[in-house]
């Protein structure tokens, strides 16, 4: 086995990397659908150089004016009688804020300690750059030696979208359209996370996700805490006594029959999940604090994996600023997100939730949600898929470690639509850590993860030829 170590990428990658990384495709805005077509033209070029045929998509009947940021999907035909490989990723990355807490500018790539530090170096452009580059290797070595190297070069398709982060509105749609062009044997997705200290993981779940915004009104402006204190209703206080009301003491979900549908896992399932958990200490060095949250009774693995989460991701209302400003809010807003499990239909659970807040909404108030998107259902896979045991045979190579089996807590709302869509066995590959700091400030990937993401690309592939 080849040792993986911190292999730093040749120049013409490491540009390609960082040229890729600067465009800040935060794509659930619109301000920057101009950064997120430079980017996809970007993609386009580079997929071509590989001799892909590349399409730029919108959904059917979408306004160019209205757009929103294009797909990408791409066709590498292979030799007759290969199996046929889906990859996808995504291109669109979070919003940068709070920018103070950043220690380098957000969108300009840093080199420091063997780990490159940008908006995006992990999720999902370092990810699935590291398996291009892999994919790159690939090809060479087949196409570019001679005599030809024994095997056969698979048939590539490729979908990279830029709404992952927001809801994946766009590629829905376009994957329904684009139909039989999906068809594949093996839908392949480098957007994961390894188990501790970068053991190789193969993800046998994902959660679901829904996002929206609770929008509470009261009085028709802000209005002065002296005259008016004791006498209106504060917004503020309004929308914290609404965000509790989600919750019960125990840190259960106290939304009415959003949790009676859950399917539990196997025990096979959860024996495996169990056998790849963090301990507290290392939830604390990653975090900063004890894994104490979600529901009292049960093991952290149980709460992240198998459990639904309604969590409030911000709450905005009043005054912010230095000092003091004596008011009472007019308006509050909160943005929650709902990670959902097997058995839980999306839309139903929105139902209940916005049920739930309405008969919990403070008197004198009037409440509005919106801004829904995700809608997207969990995803479990059977233990004994034939694609697991080679991937599991592949990545053992990698590593003498083996590979551990993980549910991810986390989502990516369009691959089981894409699994569904193309009939392709799902294989969800990753190599991100905590101390990536996905979705945070100071964001990194480190050059030992860039390498297992190329080297598990390269070996997989080369798999898949024989």
């Amino acid at each position: 086995m080849k040792e993986i170590s911190s292999e730093r990428p040749n120049s013409k990658e490491l540009a390609e990397y960082f040229e890729l990384l600067k465009f800040p495709t935060v794509g659930a805005d619109p301000m920057h659908l101009r950064d997120c077509v430079q980017c996809a033209m970007w993609l386009k070029k580079w997929l071509e150089g590989i001799g892909a045929d590349v399409q730029l998509l919108l959904p059917p009947g979408e306004s160019v004016l209205n757009a929103p940021p294009p797909v990408v999907f791409a066709e590498r035909p292979g030799d007759e009688g290969t199996p046929t490989v889906l990859f996808y990723g995504h291109y669109d990355v979070q919003p940068p804020d709070p920018i103070v807490e950043w220690n380098t500018p957000p969108f300009e790539p840093t080199e420091k300690d063997g780990r490159v530090y940008c908006r995006g170096a992990q999720d999902d452009k370092g990810q699935f750059f590291s398996f291009l580059c892999g994919l790159r290797d690939f090809l060479n070595e087949f196409e570019g030696s001679v005599p030809k190297k024994e095997g056969s070069v698979p048939t590539f398709k490729f979908l990279f979208e830029g709404q992952e982060e927001s809801g994946s509105a766009a590629i829905a749609k376009i994957a329904a359209d684009l139909n039989d062009r999906l068809r594949a044997d093996v839908l392949l997705v480098c957007d994961t996370s390894a188990a501790a200290d970068l053991q190789p993981a193969i993800v046998a779940g994902l959660r679901g996700v829904s996002h929206f915004t609770v929008r509470l009104k009261a009085a028709s402006c802000d209005l002065h805490s002296g005259r008016y204190g004791g006498i209106v209703p504060n917004a503020a206080q309004g929308i914290a006594e609404l965000m509790a009301s989600l919750h019960n003491p125990d840190g259960s979900i106290a939304v009415r029959g959003f949790c009676d549908k859950v399917e539990p896992p196997t025990p096979e399932e959860l024996a495996a999940a169990e056998s790849a958990a963090m301990s507290d200490d290392a939830y604390i060095n990653e975090t900063g604090v004890a894994p104490v949250g979600g529901e009292a009774g049960l093991s952290v693995t149980e709460r992240n994996s198998f459990r639904p989460t309604i969590e409030v991701n911000g709450i905005h209302s009043g005054y912010g600023g230095p000092g003091s400003k004596t008011v009472i809010p007019c308006e509050a807003i909160a943005k929650l997100s709902m990670r959902l499990v097997p058995g839980q239909n999306p839309a139903e659970c929105m139902e209940l939730v916005e049920r739930h807040l309405r008969l919990n909404t403070p008197k004198g108030m009037t409440l509005s949600v919106e801004d829904v998107t995700g809608d997207a259902p969990a995803m479990r896979l059977p233990l004994k898929s034939p694609v697991f045991r080679l991937a599991a045979a592949v990545l053992e190579d990698i590593d003498p470690r083996g590979a551990v089996f993980q549910w991810d807590g986390a989502s990516i709302p369009i691959v089981s639509i894409l699994a569904r869509i193309s009939g392709a066995a799902p294989l969800l590959v990753g190599f991100g850590q905590g101390e990536d700091r996905i979705h945070s400030p100071n964001e990194s990937f480190s050059w030992r993860q860039f390498t297992l993401g190329r080297r598990w690309a390269h070996d997989i592939l080369s798999e898949l030829s024989r």
